[in-house]
């Protein structure tokens, strides 16, 4: 049984869950020395030398490696309601049981952000016949040259179904304040993104929706297969932790997050 380093009240106060939200490995690091916790115990914890631990605490080196966090989380002893915060997928579903191994493994795998999935979201994409994606500007996906979903919609016959937020809505004006950005910038990069997928429908099956509430879900979904991120007040879709959920018998995230495309698809505004 792993060693609680940190009482449960720890985990559980706002900058902790802040410091959780955000994967700042350093500042949590911080969190536990500062509850007398030495960086050779957080070391022999998590299979890390101090040295390590040190380097990461004062930032010069950094943690990216998905292996690194579920390690770091398990040695640690990181509750399941820290886990979710962190990323990652609990290791008790409280409340799951009854679904089986089939409905539990909806969640296939946990990303740290949507770098660490990107070789494998533009291989199957390359060979897609259909791609749903939910986004706010869209610009990382398909809004420029390099993004990441654009030369497989370019060069392959798939049908694209689109959906981004209302560059002209109250919704764009409350994103923008949200990430610090004015408005005008903010709907100015949505604006550039239709444009630049406008290019798009001479090679491919596009549909292109703009929608007006507040954006929540970040959803790529390659033939049925989702990669979903959130956009909270504090980070961008593409910093967010994310979710790679496959279709199964009793999925609820997965069943559910289609619901919300198709709702949101036949309310929205279709521009191609």
């Amino acid at each position: 049984m792993t060693e609680r380093l940190l009482p449960l009240r720890a985990w559980e106060s706002e900058e902790t869950r802040a410091i959780l939200r955000r994967r700042d490995i350093a500042a949590l690091f911080r969190v536990f020395s500062a509850h007398g916790v030495s960086q050779s115990r957080i070391g022999a914890a998590i299979d890390m030398t101090q040295a390590r631990v040190s380097e990461i605490s004062n930032g010069s080196r950094a943690v990216s490696a998905m292996t690194v966090y579920e390690r770091i989380a398990d040695g640690l002893g990181m509750p399941d309601t820290a886990r979710m915060l962190f990323g990652l997928a609990p290791r008790h579903p409280a409340g799951l049981d009854h679904l089986g191994a089939s409905g539990r493994a909806e969640i296939v795998q946990v990303y740290p952000s949507q770098s660490a999935a990107a070789n494998e979201i533009r291989a199957s994409a390359a060979h897609a016949d259909s791609l749903d994606v939910l986004a706010v500007r869209g610009l990382g996906l398909l809004g420029m040259n390099d993004s990441l979903l654009r030369d497989a919609v370019r060069e392959g016959r798939m049908k694209l179904r689109l959906l981004l937020l209302d560059p002209d809505s109250p919704a764009a004006e409350r994103r923008a304040e949200e990430i610090g950005e004015s408005p005008e910038s903010f709907a100015a990069g949505i604006r550039l993104a239709i444009a630049r997928i406008r290019e798009l429908v001479a090679t491919g099956d596009v549909e292109l929706y703009v929608y007006d509430g507040l954006p929540i879900w970040r959803v790529i979904a390659i033939d049925g297969l989702m990669y979903v991120s959130a956009f909270d007040s504090d980070w961008e879709g593409h910093s967010s932790a994310m979710y790679k959920l496959a279709p199964t018998p009793y999925g609820a995230l997965h069943r559910g997050l289609i619901r919300q495309f198709e709702e949101l698809r036949r309310g929205a505004h279709r521009l191609l």
